[in-house]
């Protein structure tokens, strides 16, 4: 059943004979919006079977809380989407639902200066049927990754800082800073890893009403991202310090930072899948696919050759860049994405 809806302020739209993702690249991406589709919310189905398991406990004159516009709760999220609406900060990006008031998608862009930089991080929210009593409940689409130890599925105590290490229980608190700023370090790098990860299931399988979003936000920043793990790779500065801007704060430093063989090896795997899905998404990448053509010189790199090997040959692979065989058919079969 819809609401009548609180009143927004009007959002200018260019509006075009085309498909919906096409209209949300060209529109404008307002940071607040109201939406109809939420099919895919991880709490579609929540509030409607609480519903129906209470339903014989209601009087005559109770009403459900999300179709009773005059309910408390109805009356505070309204208030609470018009606070939204005004005063969210640059790198949050927030869409409710018009059928489910009691629904809302969040998403947080990672921030320059942490291993979650240019990172997409998505939230599904549910507010309960007495809210504000209890607290909305809150799922982090984490595609099974854990990249934060206070951030978990269901969203609770978001802390995507600089040292992520520190969030852990214990953590930091003994003796020893040297070996305490090691392991943080460490912990960055698979932050970092987790990180680009994430964004290769965002772009194969975006959240509704954000598919335009993703799309375009990835096609911008894929240079910065993989320019940054090749910094990262190489030891030219510490994993989370790369700046959104193209430089990084050490990069001229004599002395190169450590990076373990592990974080090498995995980014050594994953970085052609990020340079085959942002060439796909339409990112301009010809400074990093003509990297391909020129000789490597093994003295240049801080990994070990059979990493070299198997990072390019995989890159190569991806892109279509191998050598036809005798029978003229390529030598890897594509798999799809």
């Amino acid at each position: 059943m819809a609401l009548p809806l609180p009143s927004l302020e009007p959002q200018q739209q260019h509006h075009q004979t085309t498909t919906n993702r096409e209209i949300q690249e060209i529109d404008i991406f307002h940071r607040f919006d109201v939406v109809s589709d939420s099919s895919d919310h991880h709490y579609l189905h929540i509030n409607n079977n609480n519903e129906k398991n209470s339903s014989s406990k209601k009087t005559k004159d109770e009403g459900d809380s999300f179709t009773d516009i005059s309910s408390g709760a109805s009356k505070k999220i309204m208030q609470e989407w018009k606070i939204l609406e005004k005063h969210l900060p640059d790198s949050i990006y927030v869409r409710v639902y018009e059928n489910r008031i009691d629904l809302l998608r969040a998403v947080i862009i990672g921030a320059a200066g942490t291993p979650y930089h240019d990172g997409l991080y998505f939230f599904d929210i549910a507010f309960p049927p007495d809210y504000p009593v209890q607290p909305p409940l809150v799922y982090y689409r984490s595609f099974g990754l854990r990249i934060n130890p206070n951030l978990y599925a269901n969203g609770r105590a978001l802390v995507l800082n600089e040292k992520p290490y520190y969030n852990e229980p214990g953590s930091g608190v003994l003796p020893g800073r040297a070996i305490w700023e090691k392991k943080s370090n460490a912990y960055s790098e698979n932050v970092f890893f987790l990180s680009c990860k994430t964004m290769l299931f965002l772009l194969r399988r975006p959240p509704k009403n954000f598919e335009g979003f993703v799309a375009s936000h990835f096609r911008e920043k894929a240079s910065v991202i993989l320019s940054a793990c090749n910094a990262y790779i190489n030891g030219q500065v510490r994993v989370g310090l790369y700046r959104n801007d193209g430089s990084c704060s050490s990069c001229k430093s004599s002395s190169p930072v450590h990076v373990s063989e592990k974080f090498k090896g995995l980014m050594g795997q994953l970085y052609p899948q990020l340079v085959s899905a942002f060439k796909r998404n339409g990112a301009s990448l010809g400074d990093f696919l003509e990297q391909l053509k020129q000789p490597v010189e093994k003295k240049t790199l801080s990994f070990k050759w059979k990493t070299v090997r198997m990072f390019f040959g995989k890159l190569k692979k991806v892109l279509g860049l191998k050598k036809e065989n005798s029978s003229g058919k390529s030598g890897v079969e594509g798999k799809g994405s």
